[in-house]
């Protein structure tokens, strides 16, 4: 079910199950696009495009971190912005000015790190509709730092460019109330939005701070789409997927949850329980967990996004993920890859 009506490049490294990629209507990445005034109307219906699948925080040439876009009838939501979102959104044919709604499932810098960028070059390009951006406490902070953050920029073209806009004026954060239980979070006349909390943060963190992670899911009216976030295997995602069509979920390969369950060790042992290698290897899902929720969940098809791989020298491949997941889930699986259109 192919909703592009594009050329389309013919390099491809995604593998699947072989439950169906013909089933799927998986599209890779979009040529450079033609003028917009030469361009056909957007496609109507509901498409998933992958913009950043790495998982972490830091900077590779082949995969952009974390972001996502749920295309209804031509109008994008946005799922995080962490680095090379603004360029993955030109890549893919939606380009930025485009981005009203976006929605972020916590404030870790690889799934923020594009969003002063983002709004600096929408005001830049005379954006002339808000922008406004959902997320856990502190997104409207968030959002008055990254506005901040082109102040001068905003005064210089002020004076030299006689611009009249202001950018608080256009671009609107907002912190979501969500617990436990899936509850609405955002809707309008193309897509209902719920959300819930999720394990990213363990719950003796969780008692200390404000900050909170979250998943979302999106209801169209041909589709269901979830995404879990970053997170460890949590009750309240496999009840935000229930019976969802696509389940859109984060992955750590085997290795590296040994290897840093490891190092974990190592460093408390010199003094620091918490340290960066126990986050990892306790607030991330294996293969097992994302089979473990998909079954759960009771959902169709299995996206797995925001990974963190190992080293291929050290025998992790693409399969490895694709195995454990089965493990555990009968229905089709998709390795996520940049500009990948579902």
């Amino acid at each position: 079910m192919n909703e592009l009506d594009r050329p389309l490049t013919t390099r491809r490294t995604v593998l699947e199950s072989a439950a169906g990629l013909a089933a799927l209507g998986l599209a890779g990445p979009l040529l450079a696009q033609p003028p917009a005034v030469n361009r056909p109307p957007p496609p109507p219906g509901t498409r998933l495009i992958m913009l950043g699948t790495r998982g972490g925080p830091g900077v590779s040439t082949d995969r952009s971190e974390s972001a996502s876009a749920v295309v209804v009838d031509g109008a994008p939501y946005l799922v995080d912005c962490g680095y090379g979102t603004m360029r993955a959104l030109v890549a893919a044919g939606v380009g930025f000015q485009s981005v009203s709604t976006m929605f972020l499932t916590h404030l870790h810098d690889d799934h923020t790190a594009d969003i002063a960028a983002l709004l600096s070059h929408q005001w830049t390009g005379s954006k002339a509709t808000p922008t406004n951006v959902y997320g856990p406490y502190a997104t409207e902070r968030t959002v008055k730092g990254a506005i901040e953050f082109f102040r001068a920029n905003v005064e210089i073209r002020t004076v030299d460019e006689g611009r009249t806009e202001k950018p608080e004026e256009l671009f609107f954060g907002h912190d979501l109330d969500v617990g436990n239980e899936p509850v609405r979070v955002f809707a309008d006349d193309k897509v209902v939005v719920t959300a819930a909390t999720n394990t990213h943060y363990p719950e003796r963190f969780v008692a200390r701070m404000q900050h909170r992670s979250l998943g979302f899911r999106f209801e169209t009216s041909t589709r269901s789409i979830c995404f879990s976030g970053d997170t460890a295997y949590s009750a309240n995602i496999v009840k935000l997927a229930r019976g969802a069509d696509v389940f859109v979920c984060e992955v750590m390969d085997h290795r590296t949850y040994e290897n840093n369950v490891r190092r974990a060790q190592e460093a408390a042992a010199a003094g620091n329980p918490e340290n960066v290698f126990r986050h990892v290897a306790e607030t991330h899902s294996t293969p097992g967990d994302v089979g473990r929720m998909a079954k759960e969940a009771g959902v169709k098809t299995v996206v797995l996004n925001h990974q963190l791989r190992g080293q291929a020298a050290q025998g992790w491949t693409i399969a490895s993920f694709i195995d454990g997941v089965r493990a555990e889930f009968d229905g089709n699986i998709v390795v996520g890859e940049d500009q990948l259109v579902i």
